[in-house]
């Protein structure tokens, strides 16, 4: 597993933990809680997790505080899931 989908996964952890955001990430991406952990091996929807915690930067910042994580990490995680044709919001 590279640091990026490293990344990811712990995105995805710590919304499991965050009712109201899983439900709008859920709602978002149209994903049953059901199928979370198959679609976590997906690297589209990896890169569709850390789109959404670079979407709102308060909750980039939750994120970060709450597990120690340094914002660059994520925006790396972003960029290289995400690729170089689609840097997202840069």
């Amino acid at each position: 597993m590279t640091p990026a989908e490293e990344t990811a996964i712990a995105i995805l952890g710590w919304l499991a933990n965050e009712p109201e955001l899983l439900g709008r990430f859920l709602a978002l991406t149209g994903t049953e809680p059901s199928s979370l952990r198959q679609s976590a091996a997906d690297p589209g929807f990896l890169a569709g997790v850390v789109d959404f915690l670079m979407g709102h930067e308060p909750t980039l910042m939750a994120f970060c505080e709450a597990t120690g994580t340094p914002p660059e990490d994520v925006v790396r995680a972003h960029f290289t899931l995400s690729g170089p044709d689609n840097p997202g919001d840069f």
